[in-house]
């Protein structure tokens, strides 16, 4: 692998203006600068510049669409293939993980509230905690990822990359409580009550969208969300249908294949796919079907009820045919998901949005005062570069409104750090060469 990876990096042109760092990371990863590192024998310099920017980079550099992102705006894909930025930025990942060493600015004595841990809320957490804040994330399942663990199959993502960083983060002083469900015997209420000044919601987005039609209740149906989490505990038989053309849906078809499905089809409403190019090749190396422009009128206990969708030159569908059955065993729901309301429930001045998101302002900030949210909670179901993306600028703000209220409490004006953070989104060339060498949020030991 490491000679693959090496290659790849020689074949980087090192572009003035690098389009797949320019438009396209979400996070503005310097990867010209990293691949530049990484072949002068700096990878430990190369991941500290990583991680600085982007907590989750280990995690991004394998479940993130890199076929519409960084690869898919190399200039090296316009005449051939673009430069695999993905297997250099895991390799360089991968290998610093375990050689960071979680520091922290002195503490501030100013408590924060995670609520999930997954790549919103470790993100969060990690870039308060380096600023000297006491964070205590709050997971409501057993283990630490959240979608990350329990959406993203293991042969997408290996559990031990999450139990490699949780080791991270308790190094960096994070506390974490597992099996700890807010919004039930404890609520954001009981937070601000035992001394918390802030709190992030980054619950995710688990509540599986129905598709509103008869069957959904059958005891051979089930949404992707739910067999994802835990796949051996579901006996689907020989043969499955996929409802949905998204990444959950191909996460799901792969598993029942890995699990003994002989027979897995997925069934598109239109002509495209959802899914990233990878995913849906990869499917198909695997041996799922594919069926386009079908929908779904019933679920019954042969199998679901299927129409062909007729589309006008403008991709509009015009109508449906009549339903046929399409045998199987076990149906399979992934038409996307939305978020529980257990917290929006139980906690007076924060809302959802039509969509049943989490409402808030420009600054990630709901309308009660100290709560904010983000990552697929607020954006909805997207990726993770995404979700860390929405959390670094809803930690910036968080930063602000702590410095604000300490100063406030102490009666002197105070200059918070959040114009210089701020660069991360305003300049953000200035913003990762600041993060690696001047703020020292992560170092690294040498051998």
């Amino acid at each position: 692998m490491a000679v693959h990876v090496i290659n790849e990096a020689r074949r980087c042109l090192q572009c003035k203006k690098p389009m797949c760092r320019l438009k396209g990371c979400p996070v503005q990863t310097n990867i010209p600068e990293m691949i530049r590192l990484f072949l002068d024998g700096k990878i430990n310099d190369a991941g500290t510049m990583l991680f600085a920017n982007n907590p989750m980079s280990v995690i991004c550099s394998l479940v993130c669409d890199h076929e519409k992102q960084c690869e898919g705006h190399c200039i090296q894909g316009r005449k051939g293939a673009p430069v695999q930025i993905s297997s250099i930025e895991q390799y360089i990942s991968d290998t610093y993980l375990d050689k960071v060493v979680m520091t922290h600015e002195p503490p501030k004595h100013q408590s924060v509230a995670v609520i999930g841990s997954g790549p919103a809320g470790m993100t969060v957490a990690v870039k308060l905690a380096q600023k000297g804040y006491n964070v205590t994330i709050f997971e409501r399942k057993n283990q630490l990822g959240g979608m990350l663990r329990y959406g993203i199959p293991d042969f997408r993502l290996p559990p031990s990359i999450i139990d490699r960083y949780h080791k991270k983060l308790i190094e960096l002083g994070i506390h974490i409580r597992p099996n700890t469900t807010i919004g039930e015997t404890l609520t954001v209420d009981s937070l601000f009550r035992d001394g918390y000044e802030a709190v992030f919601i980054g619950t995710g987005a688990w509540r599986p969208k129905s598709l509103g039609i008869k069957g959904e209740s059958l005891g051979n149906c089930h949404f992707a969300v739910d067999y994802l989490q835990n796949p051996d505990v579901f006996h689907l038989g020989d043969r499955v249908a996929v409802i949905g053309s998204g990444n959950s849906a191909m996460d799901a078809a792969r598993t029942a294949i890995r699990k003994g499905s002989r027979h897995v089809t997925i069934y598109a409403r239109r002509y495209g796919i959802r899914a990233s190019v990878r995913e849906c090749e990869y499917a198909k190396a695997d041996g799922v079907e594919f069926e386009y422009a079908k929908g779904v009128s019933e679920i019954t206990p042969e199998g679901p009820m299927l129409c062909d969708r007729y589309f006008d030159d403008n991709n509009k569908c015009i109508g449906e045919g009549e339903p046929v059955l399409y045998p199987a065993d076990s149906t399979i729901i992934a038409v996307s998901q939305v978020p529980k309301d257990k917290i929006v429930n139980t906690t007076t001045g924060i809302s959802i949005t039509e969509r049943g998101l989490l409402e808030v302002d420009e600054n990630d900030q709901t309308a009660r005062e100290g709560v904010f949210g983000g990552g697929d909670v607020v954006l909805g179901p997207w990726n993770v570069v995404q979700a860390v993306k929405d959390a670094k600028k809803a930690a910036r703000s968080i930063d602000a409104y702590l410095q604000k209220k300490a100063a406030e409490k102490a009666g002197v004006s105070v200059k918070t750090d959040d114009e210089s953070d701020a660069s991360d989104a305003a300049a953000p060339n200035a913003a990762v060469e600041a993060a690696a060498s001047t703020e020292q949020t992560a170092t690294v030991t040498q051998a």
